[in-house]
Order: C-alpha cells, then sequence, then structure tokens
C-alpha cells in the first residue's frame, strides 16, 4: 500500500488531439511501466481500450494510469478533449489533486484549452501546462507563450525554452537549473547553455525570480535587496505558487520524440500537491452540517464514486477516491445518499483496462470495486460509524434532444435496457419515454455524443437504431367566442339514443384544460347529465381541430338542450357533446400554439453579434444582454422549441467552441400561420 504522503493525482485535460493520449503513452515508457509504447493509429495504447475509442482514434472516456516515480505513484488520469465529453473531464478533475493542460506546439491556445483551464480553476486545482508536439516545423513557442500569458495573465511563466537545429527539436534549457538538455545522442545529455541562447535563458531566468519573489512577503524583500535565492529557496517557493495558482509553469517538449517527458514528471514529483497537503474536502455530517474531511490514513473511511463503467462480462465497476482512511476489502460501507449499506468485496488499482488486485488503499489513493448494489456516480461511502456526505459531482444538463427509432421491429425493451445501463455510466446523458409524442428521447452534449451512444447499443447491446428530430408537443386553443347545438338522435328498435345540448364555447387563459360551467334553466337538461356532457368534452379536447394536438384553455358553458324520458342517457350526452365540440372549434377561429424555451447564451463578447443575428434566424426575441466578468455576455431570449434542435452544434461553431448555454421550456404562444401547413402534415405522418 502506498502512503498518502507519496500519492499524486494529476489529471490530464486538453483540446482534441493535442496528444494527452501520446504523452500518457510518453510517461509510462519514460517510468519503465511499458517496453514499447502503443500507437493510436494502431489502437493499442494503455488509455485508450474502448471499442468505440479504437475505432475513432480519439478519446472518449477518462482512465486512470498509474505510474511510478522514484517512491512516489502518481495516478494520471486522462480525459477525453472534445466539448461532448465534458462530463469525462468534469469527473478527471474530481478526482484529481493537480491538471496538466496539454497545449499544441502548431494550434496554441485554443477553446478546449479555455475549458480546461476554466474546469481546473472552478475545482481549485493547481496547472502545469505542456507544449506538446515541438517536434513539428510549425510548432511557435514563443507565440504559445505570448498566447498563454494573454489568455490567462501574468502567473504563467515558461520553465524551459526549446533549442532546434534548423526544423528538428534537439533539446531545451531548463532555467531551473541554468542547463541545456541535449536528445541528439542515443540518451541525453545535459549540456551548458549555447552563447547564442544565453540572453533568452536569462530573461527566462528572471521571469521565473520575478515570479518566485512574488510568492511570499520574505521572497520579495530578498528579491528587491538583490539577494541570490538558494535552490532550495526556489524550490519551496515555486511548490508554493504552483499549490496556490500564483505560479502556472510551462514545459516544452514533444510526447512522440521522447522529449521533456523527464522534465515533466519530474515537475509533478516535485511541485504538484499530495493529498494530505492539500485542502479538506468539504463534506456534511449526518446531521447535515458542515465537516471537513481530511486525507489521513488513519481517520474513519470515507470515499467518492467519480466514475462508474458497465460492462457486458466485469458488470458494474464503481471507480472512487479514498478522501479519507484506509479502505480494505471486505469492509462493509455506508452509502451516506442513499441509506444502505455496501459490501466492498474486493479491491482493484487500474491500468486502463487492466485491474489489479489489492487488499487495501490509503487516503488520497484511486481503485476501483465491483457489484456494488445502489451506489451510482458521486455517491459517498463511509464508516457506518462516521457518517459524512461529499459534495455532489456537478455535471451539466444535457444540450441536444434526438427521437430514437429501432432499426428492427421488437427491439424496444433490448434498447431500453441498454439505455439504462448507458445512463449508469454517463451523468450527462438522459433518456425520456414521452407519453405525448410517443417517443423515446435521448438528450447529451452534443451530436457526436448521441452518435456514440447509438454506436454503443449496437456494439454492447445488438440493437440497431436511427435518430430523429423529436416531435413537437404542439398545442390548440381558440380565439373567438361561438354558440352551437351539438344533437345526437337514433332510432333502432327499442330504446334508442338521445341528448341534446346548447353550448358556448370560449377562450379561458386562467386555465391550461378545460373551465366547464351550467347554466341551465328549468331542468332542459337534468343534472345527472351534466358530469356526461363535460366528460365528452374532456375526451374531446385530448384532440384539437387544427392538426390533432391537445386543446387548452378552453371554456364551455352548457346554457340549453332537451332530452328524452326514455332514450336519453349519459353515452347520448356525451356524444352530444363530441358534436358541439368538433362544430364549434371549427367555427371559433381555432389556432396552434408552439411551445417557446428560455435560451440564455454565454459567449465572449466578440461572438455577441453572431449569436443575436442567429438567434434571430431562428424566430427568437432578444429579452436581454447581461454583460459579466472576464468578457463575457449572457444573451436572454425566447426561442421557439422547434428551432432549437441542432443549436449545441450551431453555438459551438459560432464561438468557436467558446460559448455554452441553457434553455428550459418556459411558455406557449401562436404559431405564425405560414408554418401551418408544414405542421398538419407532419402530424397526419
Amino acid at each position: 500500500m502506498i502512503s498518502t504522503d507519496k500519492i499524486k493525482n494529476v489529471c490530464l485535460l486538453s483540446h482534441g488531439n493535442a496528444g494527452k493520449t501520446t504523452l500518457c503513452e510518453a510517461m509510462l515508457f519514460e517510468t519503465k511501466a511499458i517496453e514499447r509504447k502503443g500507437n493510436i493509429m494502431d489502437g493499442n495504447t494503455v488509455s485508450d481500450y474502448d471499442a468505440e475509442e479504437i475505432k475513432r482514434q480519439t478519446s472518449i472516456n477518462s482512465s486512470v494510469i498509474p505510474i511510478m516515480w522514484k517512491d512516489h505513484k502518481i495516478n494520471l488520469i486522462d480525459a477525453p478533449g472534445y466539448f461532448d465529453f465534458v462530463g469525462e473531464q468534469i469527473q478527471a478533475v474530481t478526482a484529481a489533486d493537480g491538471a496538466i493542460i496539454v497545449v499544441s506546439g502548431k494550434s496554441g491556445v485554443s477553446a478546449g484549452t479555455e475549458k480546461a483551464w476554466e474546469l481546473a480553476k472552478a475545482h481549485g486545482i493547481p496547472v502545469v501546462f505542456f507544449v506538446n508536439k515541438m517536434d513539428s516545423p510549425k510548432a511557435d513557442y514563443d507565440n504559445v507563450i505570448h498566447q498563454l500569458k494573454e489568455t490567462f495573465g501574468k502567473s504563467v511563466a515558461p520553465f524551459t525554452y526549446p533549442i532546434k537545429n534548423g526544423d528538428t527539436f534537439t533539446g531545451y534549457i531548463d532555467i531551473v537549473t541554468m542547463q541545456q538538455k541535449d536528445f541528439t545522442a542515443k540518451d541525453p545529455v545535459y549540456k551548458e547553455i549555447p552563447d547564442n541562447m544565453m540572453a533568452l535563458a536569462n530573461e527566462g531566468r528572471d521571469m521565473l525570480l520575478e515570479a518566485v519573489a512574488e510568492v511570499s512577503e520574505e521572497m520579495m524583500e530578498k528579491y528587491f535587496n538583490g539577494e541570490e535565492f538558494t535552490d532550495e529557496e526556489i524550490r519551496v517557493s515555486i511548490k508554493q505558487g504552483v499549490e496556490d495558482g500564483s505560479l502556472v509553469p510551462v514545459i516544452c517538449g514533444s510526447a512522440t520524440e521522447q522529449i521533456g517527458i523527464h522534465r515533466l514528471i519530474h515537475m509533478m514529483y516535485e511541485y504538484m500537491p499530495a493529498p494530505n497537503e492539500i485542502n479538506h474536502v468539504s463534506c456534511e455530517d449526518a446531521k447535515g452540517e458542515p465537516v471537513e474531511v481530511k486525507a489521513d490514513s488513519g481517520a474513519s473511511v470515507c470515499l467518492q464514486v467519480f466514475k462508474t463503467v458497465v460492462d457486458n462480462y466485469v458488470g458494474k465497476m464503481s471507480i472512487f477516491k479514498v478522501l479519507s482512511g484506509t479502505v480494505k476489502k471486505d469492509d462493509t460501507l455506508l452509502n451516506a445518499n442513499k441509506g444502505e449499506n455496501e459490501k466492498i468485496a474486493k479491491l482493484y488499482t487500474l491500468c486502463g483496462k487492466k485491474q489489479v488486485e489489492v487488499d487495501s488503499l490509503a487516503a488520497g489513493d484511486i481503485g476501483a470495486t465491483t457489484k456494488l448494489i445502489c451506489t451510482d456516480t458521486g455517491d459517498t461511502l463511509c464508516s457506518p460509524k462516521n457518517v459524512v456526505k461529499a459534495e455532489a459531482i456537478k455535471f451539466p444538463k444535457p444540450v441536444l434532444s434526438m427521437a430514437i427509432v429501432p432499426k428492427a421491429k421488437g427491439d424496444e425493451e433490448k434498447i431500453s435496457a441498454g439505455l439504462s445501463k448507458l445512463m449508469e455510466e454517463d451523468p450527462t446523458f438522459k433518456v425520456e419515454n414521452n407519453k405525448e409524442t410517443k417517443q423515446m428521447v435521448i438528450s447529451g452534449t452534443g451530436d457526436q455524443h448521441l452518435a456514440i451512444i447509438t454506436s454503443k447499443l449496437t456494439s454492447k447491446f445488438g440493437v440497431a437504431v436511427d435518430l430523429i428530430a423529436p416531435r413537437i408537443a404542439y398545442r390548440e386553443a381558440i380565439k373567438k367566442k361561438v354558440k352551437v347545438e351539438g344533437k345526437h338522435k337514433k332510432q333502432s328498435g327499442g330504446h334508442g339514443q338521445y341528448g341534446h345540448v346548447w353550448i358556448e364555447f370560449e377562450p379561458c387563459d386562467s386555465a391550461d384544460g378545460l373551465v366547464f360551467e351550467e347554466k341551465v334553466f328549468g331542468g332542459s337538461v337534468p343534472k345527472n347529465y351534466f358530469p356526461a356532457v363535460e366528460k365528452g368534452l374532456q375526451e374531446c379536447m385530448k384532440q384539437g381541430v387544427v392538426a390533432g394536438y391537445p386543446m387548452v384553455g378552453l371554456k364551455a358553458t352548457l346554457l340549453d338542450g332537451s332530452y328524452h324520458p326514455v332514450d336519453s342517457s349519459e353515452m347520448a350526452f356525451k356524444t352530444a357533446a363530441s358534436i358541439a365540440y368538433k362544430t364549434g372549434l371549427a367555427q371559433a377561429d381555432p389556432i396552434l400554439l408552439e411551445p417557446i424555451g428560455m435560451l440564455k447564451a454565454l459567449a465572449k463578447n466578440a461572438y455577441t453579434g453572431d449569436i443575436v443575428g442567429d438567434i434571430n434566424k431562428r424566430r427568437g426575441r432578444i429579452l436581454g444582454m447581461n454583460p459579466l466578468d472576464g468578457d463575457m455576455t449572457e444573451v436572454v431570449a425566447e426561442v421557439p422549441v422547434s428551432e432549437m434542435t441542432g443549436y449545441a452544434t450551431d453555438l459551438r461553431a459560432i464561438t468557436n467552441g467558446r460559448g455554452s448555454f441553457d434553455f428550459e421550456f418556459d411558455h406557449y404562444e401562436e404559431t405564425p400561420r405560414n408554418l401551418y401547413d408544414k405542421i398538419i402534415e407532419d402530424a397526419k405522418e
């Protein structure tokens, strides 16, 4: 068992295609955990082991990759880079105590870099930037440093500078040790800094010392007095600065050429905090009072499940971080969220898909167990003698909804079972059976997310499906007041059927359904038939007269009628009411109502104009624009639900991936008449 003070939990974040997975392979190779580096193209990397990841050649799931460095265990958590998998990124950051944000030396700071920074800062974890792909002729380190400083502030400090011979990346200058590391020979060696790069090295060193000086008043005073810092003072100050966020180191390198990997690992070992060195985790006790849980192996056991994997062979695997205490196999713990006991039958550490059984795990470590009965992602398991509950993991709401259609009849149950299991794995994915539209609707974070869900349905559960735009739940109403007769008279030998009513229909703003009144004088319609008339109208309102959508906001007043002492019945009066409904509503200027949602779109000020233009194209009404900190604006608008299909994808395109939004149903309002023909045609289909 590795002790808490010798554990580091570090997540790898980036924009897609910056090279995180290749960097993982490089670090595994550097620490001799693997003998040969895997390749994304060959589908044999340790962290991208899922069939979908191999097929698509991109990370979809976060995976835990532990490496040993000196006497320390560094749990790397490789998170996907693309926006559709933000849930996996959140899970990775939740378990991490530090983040490496990988930036491409070619493309520089992108939307994913900014999102990764925001995610790390929101969780209060320190950041180190690794500028990858410096072996590319198109890589521009100076430009990347400029972008990083401009985007993330003056705390960004380069710790290494690349050395190139023409287009060939041959090594780097380390301004902490003020040495050059050369990779031209088989084994890399340290050398003196070349004369032609000494000025750059000194400039970088001055920047570093200035950043170190700002870590504490004592160091600042020493700096202004012109006193030299000792190596130990620099090391301690860098560690403090990284932990409190006042210093954000930048390392250059190439994962494919194995340059800068040793330096990066040593930086994690040297400067990233161990779980017992950071702020305590905020929890609640059994009474709901706030308590802080410390990463102490001798304390009561408390762990939080940050990820769930459902496998056809292994079953349900819960991946967790031990927040305090030492968890042992065969422990019985209380699920503080559900109030149920769970048995930890077996304990594992993970390396990609590989599981290694262990007897115990100390506070701060990451592990897994299988076959928990009621535990879901975000749940806390703790000692029944000391009940504590960690703060729930906050996942974004799904933003794209599509209806799912089986390609083969009779697959509905299989689809439902498969989607249920996929929902256990993915808190950003939701399934709803819409009773009104009679469709199964799945919702996720983007089109790529939903495409992978449907692909998994085929590969894991053997069912093929199509995705189509979900039907819109329109409503119908009337605009005019009308008075109509409904008469049902039928003679067929023996008892006949007779029901006769006069009903006044009018719009009613105060009701979603039917408001029924009666103003019958002189007993022309006996009281015992009033409920039958109302029931007949209630049943009719399930279908309007324009396109068959439910009728809302209707007031019906029974004014008059007649009855037959023998032939009248409840059924006859129900039928008479139905005749009056169909006749009257057709004359009452019936209209279609469409659902309108409240849209709140968030983006940089520079994109506001394009966002507003796009909303206008969607028949939206701008209600306001709220300026926020960080050069951001929130655009608030009312937009028809029918115009929001694909908005998640379009907003990303408009804002280069930097925008986000929230959309919720708000109310119904009249649909423009020019859309009626298509809506009626769709309703018939």
